[in-house]
């Protein structure tokens, strides 16, 4: 199937989107992004209420938009990106559920691959593996950022599902997750993502703060949970530039 002649769901202009994307789930944590990190940002798309911004960062031109929860919302958003607007690096930027006790909470994960069952890639373009695996020379670019800032990140598995792990039977679904994989965090768009970047010989990663886990009798406050954010934005924009 032959997609539209122009994109349905961002309404920037082409040249309003940069070549390099920040994509969070949230549209609103796109907004606070460009509010707090940009320079000279600029609204450029707003269709059902997904925020993107255009500005700069450290002299690099880079949009931060939303991608929605969910592989389906964020594929839409990875597709027409690439496509339309011939982006050429994402890097997503979200929140997970601990799987390992080896991550404590806020600390930020890194993804080397990642694991789904869902039909996603396969309904996508006929994919039948299990596993997606980020680009490698962003994933190194990151790692090496991250170590001259002194900001220590675990990198491994992620594990994206079609349901929010809280709200149903996690161990009936981690029972199903191979186990020689030591996935640290459970998302659910990375997977998404990762595949339609790798489809378009595109680059992108993930990255993911820890809120969650059922290893820790421990609750994020409000104040940590923003400032461990901030790290792992600016990590991410750090990345790009």
């Amino acid at each position: 199937m032959k997609p539209q002649d122009r994109p349905l769901h961002i309404n920037a202009k082409k040249e309003d989107i940069a070549e390099t994307v920040i994509l969070p789930g949230d549209p609103l944590r796109a907004k606070y992004i460009a509010e707090n990190f940009l320079e000279d940002a600029k609204q450029v798309t707003d269709v059902r209420n997904m925020l993107g911004f255009t500005g700069t960062y450290k002299g690099k031109r880079v949009t931060v938009m939303g991608s929605g929860m969910g592989m389906p919302s964020c594929g839409i958003y990875a597709f027409e990106l690439i496509y339309f607007y011939n982006v050429q690096k994402i890097i997503r930027i979200g929140t997970c559920g601990v799987e390992s006790p080896e991550v404590d909470i806020p600390e930020i994960i890194l993804a080397d691959k990642i694991y789904s069952e869902s039909n996603f890639a396969f309904q996508y373009d006929g994919f039948k593996g299990n596993v997606v695996r980020p680009s490698g020379e962003l994933v190194a670019h990151i790692e090496e950022v991250a170590k001259a800032k002194g900001l220590e990140i675990h990198k491994g598995a992620l594990w994206t599902t079609d349901v929010f792990g809280p709200y149903v039977d996690e161990e009936a679904l981690v029972s199903r997750v191979p186990r020689d994989l030591n996935v640290l965090g459970q998302e659910m768009e990375g997977f998404g993502l990762i595949h339609i970047a790798n489809k378009y010989n595109r680059q992108a990663a993930v990255l993911v703060t820890a809120v969650d886990s059922k290893f820790k009798n421990k609750a994020v406050s409000s104040d940590e949970r923003q400032t461990s954010l901030n790290a792992m934005i600016r990590l991410a924009l750090d990345s790009i530039i």
